[in-house]
């Protein structure tokens, strides 16, 4: 899979697990990405949850993406994202109607939007399950 083919798998197959570390533990949660393009992966969360914490902590992650038939693996760096122009593009996006009622009640603060860059990733199938991997590099920072 090219670079290209990689960032259109993530953006078609949104639904992402993350795994970080937490006291020498790995933690693994399922999340919806917002986008991923050249400058990486972008995703959020509330400031409030563990998972925030831990990136915080440790920013280093793994991210599967999976199709019925295919998995991509990404690893990178997750870096806190402020630009008021994503916040506003993420309040915005039909795919964030939820979002709508945090801004009703004020607390559009809670939310925290993480860009994930230095990207490597790789592909698994069944067919190419005994070869060895290949990493793509995604994002030049």
């Amino acid at each position: 899979m090219t670079k290209e083919e990689m960032i259109a798998f993530m953006n078609a197959n949104p639904v992402m697990q993350v795994a970080t570390v937490e006291d020498d533990k790995p933690r693994v949660r399922a999340i919806l990405l917002f986008k991923a393009d050249e400058d990486g992966i972008v995703f959020h969360t509330a400031n409030t949850k563990d998972f925030c914490k831990q990136l915080m902590k440790n920013p280093n992650v793994e991210i599967c993406f999976n199709s019925p038939d295919t998995q991509l693996r990404v690893r990178g760096v997750a870096h806190i994202d402020d630009s008021p122009k994503l916040r506003e593009d993420i309040f915005a996006h039909p795919t964030r109607k939820f979002l709508q009622a945090w801004k009703d009640m004020g607390i559009d603060n809670l939310l925290t939007v993480f860009r994930v860059t230095n990207c490597v990733g790789t592909t698994w199938t069944m067919q190419t399950n005994f070869e060895a991997k290949e990493y793509i590099e995604i994002t030049k920072h």
